[in-house]
């Protein structure tokens, strides 16, 4: 009975030393296979990841151009309201260099029509009539 014992135990130590050679060839297929895969997904990634690089390239400059492009928006909307305020103050003395060219003119016009009437009674009746 020992013997028979001593038998099954060694055919299973056999069985179980063949199992762990079984799981260890299976294990090495699969770390190759494993290897392979990391191998092919790292060159299938490399020129994604260098895309994303240039396209992150790409961003930062749009938005350094973005803000130059707003500081001369700035800088334009500074200059269009100096202008406006400009053109105002244009407006304002050509508005009244044009009131007081009219009260100028309405004046000299007065005093035209006065001197012309004034000297056209001095000169018809008075001198004119009396000679």
């Amino acid at each position: 009975m020992n013997s028979i014992l001593l038998g099954v135990i060694t055919l299973a130590a056999i069985v179980l030393v063949a199992y762990v050679i079984y799981m260890i060839v299976n294990l090495k297929k699969t770390i190759a296979s494993l290897d392979r895969f990391i191998a092919t997904t790292e060159e299938t990634l490399q020129p994604t990841l260098e895309e994303l690089q240039l396209t992150l390239r790409s961003v930062r400059k749009i938005t350094d151009d973005v803000g130059v492009v707003s500081g001369d928006i700035r800088y334009i909307s500074g200059s269009v309201r100096q202008i406006g305020e400009t053109v105002e103050q244009v407006s304002y003395a050509v508005q009244k260099a044009a009131e007081e060219s009219v009260c100028e003119t309405r004046g000299l016009k007065a005093g035209v029509k006065a001197g012309v009437s004034y000297f056209l009674k001095n000169a018809f009746f008075k001198g004119g009539v009396q000679r």
